[in-house]
């Protein structure tokens, strides 16, 4: 790989305040001025935004502007239903297409034509559902990315239900990341079901997906494991104690940033070289990771 997608790109980081936003957001753009692809990121249930921190400024630093709302306040009960969740994320991509471009810095221009949705756990089932028009939207998504997407818990798919269909038809490139400790539950006797339980999880999200999908699987990490670590938030010692866990998140940030920012080039700058070089040896990754395709 010219650049290895693992490591921190050439850009720094440069976080930047919304003007008049549909709901409260982060925004990172890169240092240096020109035209970026733009990300909108989802993130899961009951999750702050401030918890992907490391995970978007990765991803920026390789060229790309990460806009990532919080569509409810992550410790409300009872939260914000999944349609109103769909609808915000929906607002958040208009105002993407027709606002971002006053909260950035002088020189950076947004490119909302190669626009990419992206989204965790929940998030991720809201992404799909947001592409496959649950919600109207004039954005137009070029890319479609799951990072350990979840339709549901115990065995049960909350509305609206998308995996009753045998195809979602996509006509833009996807990749679904999967965790191999996603679907087990914390503690081998918990009444608890697992944060990414088999049959809603990653694995039927692939299937449905019409080619081209990729789909990559990290063994050895669990459904959290791409957050911030997170220790001193309430809702980042949280994250610790519901799902299963691999060894560090540092190392699994490191692997999510870089397979997104693999499919982001192929998907968004039909550069496929960083992509085909992990299908073609996976053992790049800092992590054990499987991976297939169709």
């Amino acid at each position: 790989m010219d650049q290895n997608v693992f490591d921190w790109g050439k850009h720094k980081p440069v976080p930047c305040t919304p003007s008049d936003p549909p709901s409260p957001l982060k925004i990172f753009t890169p240092d240096e001025g020109g035209e970026h692809p733009v990300i909108l990121f989802v993130h899961g249930f009951m999750i702050s935004s401030d918890l992907y921190t490391d995970l978007l400024m990765r991803i920026t630093s390789h060229g790309y502007i990460a806009v990532a709302p919080q569509l409810f306040n992550s410790l409300a009960f009872p939260p914000i239903q999944l349609e109103t969740q769909i609808d915000w994320a929906a607002k958040v991509a208009d105002w993407i297409c027709g606002g971002l471009q006053s909260s950035l810095p002088a020189g950076i221009t947004a490119n909302s034509n190669k626009l990419a949705l992206v989204g965790h756990s929940r998030g991720g089932k809201n992404a799909f559902c947001l592409f496959l028009g649950h919600a109207k939207t004039v954005a137009k998504f070029s890319a479609l990315i799951g990072i350990d997407p979840v339709a549901g818990k115990c065995g049960i798919e909350i509305a609206p239900q998308i995996l009753n269909t045998n195809t979602f038809g996509n006509d833009v490139p996807v990749l679904v990341i999967g965790t191999g400790l996603g679907g087990e539950r914390k503690a081998k006797y918990s009444i608890a079901c697992s944060c990414a339980p088999k049959g809603l999880n990653h694995v039927e999200f692939y299937k449905r997906c019409s080619s081209p999908c990729y789909h990559i699987v990290a063994e050895d990490y669990g459904h959290m494991d791409m957050l911030d670590d997170g220790e001193d938030s309430l809702e980042g010692r949280l994250s610790y104690k519901i799902c299963k866990n691999g060894k560090d998140r540092a190392t699994m940030r490191k692997c999510v940033g870089g397979l997104v920012v693999a499919f982001l080039r192929f998907a968004l700058e039909k550069d496929g070289k960083a992509l085909a070089a992990i299908y073609s040896d996976p053992g790049i990754s800092p992590t054990k990771i499987v991976v297939e395709k169709k």
